[in-house]
């Protein structure tokens, strides 16, 4: 099959057989066409040449990224489409029981051939109902978060994450021989991506499936579907293990390809040096010969396109950034959370986690002053200047805009002559930068959004779920130039791999309330005595809390000893991440040093001091955080 857009190849001529039940992680760069692909199995597109043929009784349950739907249809009604063809069914028994009691000429063939058609659709109808399809229909809106008070709702009501809830369901529901889902967990939170899993692992039938959580393609695949440079190519196993095929195969071909060119070079030499020696011929018309049979091996084009970027130097704050007194929210009389108190400092990482629905985009949106506070205040602190990536923030952008446009209207000052070379870092190059931003994938514009952040410095980030949409090798890089970041950072995401290492505070919502937890992701793992994120249940949360309150005196005195151990832990792994970001400050300014001994031409020498100015408060700012850290280590106050 190939594909190909205006004289883009997409697909060059690929094959690829999926058998009933394969589980498969479609992986590969944004852009490179794995929705396309879904959407061509699905019949949705179609491909420039080449065919996808199934059997003709095939069953297809497609989740796609777009949505539309039926705004004042109820999420129940909605999920029970699912069941249309048993609506046909129904429709069609009816039809011949009419047709039967009108009739009379019972010995004809015609009439028997209804009473065949009547019974064959009487064992389907049985079937259907013993399956008893409003149960189900609940258990899985259920199990993807809803509330069963939320049934009756109309779809309009709910946030586009909820209403790709229901479409899920649907396909779910369905039953299909081959599932096509597109990103399946991008909307779901913990408890539903951890409820998805088991479902998918006890499925029947075959999944087909695009997703950049690592953990999830590890759980539920067994087989890896690689798309590159227009080729694919096939693992028969997991996606970590893939990640280690795939190195290993490139070593191996280029060892191979090395071997073979120094053969062909001698094999060359010799010819070229005996060509013409009678006592020689024969040997050289043997290498001729060998040389022409000889299978070239050519090396695979591997795509080494990566992100490449670091935000800019943040300009000095004071030192508190965020605060909140007796902060409460509620819409239409339902309390998201109340009496929130809570202080963010310079130069903190925090994460915020939780249930959806829980409050946590709330408060980031109270945060960017886009809603107003039912109660209590929130508030920026001194020279606080605020970079907002919302969870919807590629749908923000206007689908008539071309890339280019997108960052030329907000950029301003020198950094308008940077614009292509910030879209070259998001890999954004050549006609790429002229492509209108409705065509774009969701993953190509989620780099867009977030190309937008590095227009200006800002020296607070709020981001709500960054990494949805971002394939795997994005997504590091991301982390990577987040933990170089100098400012303050604060990040909702129910990434484990994401967060780990990234974030040295948590904040947990949870019953309306907020808990804070210091240190990294596996401290506020520790703190709550469970092994994941996906733990983070009611069920789960009541076990912690009875055990932390039962016990004798001697369990609370070594309780309290494996507390004071996990605080030293938790200060001296502050102590280690300060270090590392110390050094990245002193790296940074060595180079500005170096700058300015040797003016290069085309740089601004006001923008060069200016940073020069910037880093070297924020290094002052860390060297003062290490040597409280030591302090407290030092007098014995880890507490």
């Amino acid at each position: 099959m190939s594909v190909s857009f205006g004289g883009f190849t997409l697909f060059d001529k690929i094959n690829l057989h999926i058998n009933s039940d394969d589980r498969i992680g479609l992986t590969g760069r944004n852009g490179s066409g794995k929705s396309t692909l879904l959407k061509i199995i699905a019949g949705v597109q179609s491909a420039s040449s080449g065919s996808v043929s199934n059997s003709s009784d095939l069953s297809i349950g497609y989740l796609p990224q777009e949505l539309s739907f039926k705004e004042n249809r109820t999420i129940f009604d909605e999920s029970m489409q699912a069941f249309s063809d048993y609506n046909f069914i129904n429709d069609e028994y009816n039809r011949i029981n009419l047709e039967l009691s009108e009739r009379n000429d019972f010995e004809s063939n015609s009439y028997r051939a209804l009473l065949v058609k009547l019974n064959e659709i009487t064992d389907k109808i049985t079937i259907f109902q013993s399956l008893n399809p409003i149960g189900k229909a609940e258990r899985i809106l259920t199990g993807l978060g809803f509330e069963r008070n939320d049934f009756r709702r109309r779809r309009k009501e709910f946030s586009v994450g909820w209403n790709m809830r229901v479409e899920l369901a649907k396909v779910l529901l369905s039953e299909p021989d081959i599932m096509l889902l597109d990103e399946p967990t991008n909307h779901l939170d913990i408890e539903s991506i951890s409820w998805l899993e088991n479902y998918l692992r006890i499925y029947k039938g075959a999944v087909l499936l695009i997703s950049h959580d690592r953990r999830f393609l590890d759980n539920i695949t067994n087989r890896t579907v690689e798309i590159v440079l227009g080729k694919v190519h096939d693992y028969r196993v997991s996606y970590s293990k893939y990640r280690v095929l795939r190195e290993e195969r490139a070593i191996q071909q280029r060892s191979a390809y090395e071997n073979q060119q120094k053969m062909i070079e001698k094999t060359e030499e010799f010819i070229e040096k005996f060509r013409y020696k009678a006592t020689k011929a024969n040997q050289v018309q043997s290498r001729i010969k060998h040389l022409q049979k000889t299978e070239r091996i050519e090396l695979e084009e591997f795509d080494t396109s990566a992100l490449k970027f670091k935000f800019p130097s943040a300009p000095r704050s004071g030192q508190v950034v965020v605060n909140a007194k007796d902060l409460s929210i509620s819409f239409d009389k339902k309390k998201v959370f109340s009496d929130v108190n809570l202080t963010i400092e310079r130069g903190e990482k925090v994460a915020l986690v939780g249930k959806n629905g829980e409050g946590k985009t709330t408060f980031l949106r109270l945060l960017g002053g886009e809603i107003d506070s039912s109660g209590g205040i929130i508030s920026l602190g001194y020279n606080v200047d605020l970079g907002y990536y919302a969870q919807n923030q590629e749908d923000l952008l206007n689908p008539n805009d071309t890339v280019f446009d997108t960052l030329d209207r907000e950029a301003y000052g020198d950094v308008r002559l940077k614009v292509r070379d910030i879209l070259g870092s998001f890999l954004f190059s050549g006609e790429d930068i002229e492509k209108k931003v409705e065509v774009l994938s969701g993953g190509e514009r989620a780099r867009l959004a977030m190309a937008k952040l590095i227009l200006k410095p800002y020296n607070l980030l709020v981001l709500d779920e960054p990494t949805n949409h971002m394939d795997i090798t994005s997504k590091e890089i991301l982390k990577q130039a987040l933990q170089q970041y100098t400012g303050t950072l604060l990040v909702v995401s129910h990434d484990r791999d994401f967060l780990d290492g990234l974030v040295d505070k948590v904040f947990e919502f949870k019953n309306g309330k907020v808990h804070e937890y210091l240190g990294g992701l596996d401290d506020f793992l520790a703190q709550r005595e469970i092994e994941d994120l996906n733990d983070l249940n009611e069920k789960n949360y009541a076990k912690t809390t009875k055990n932390n309150t039962k016990g004798s005196v001697d369990k609370v005195v070594a309780k309290e000893e494996r507390e004071v151990e996990k605080d030293r832990k938790r200060i001296q792994n502050k102590i280690l991440r300060c270090e590392k970001e110390i050094e990245v400050l002193e790296e940074n300014i060595a180079k500005l040093e170096r700058l300015l001994s040797k003016p290069k031409e085309g740089v601004s020498l006001q923008d060069t001091l200016k940073e020069y100015d910037i880093l070297s408060l924020n290094l002052s700012d860390k060297m003062e955080e290490w040597e409280k850290l030591h302090n407290l280590i030092d007098d014995g106050n880890c507490k």
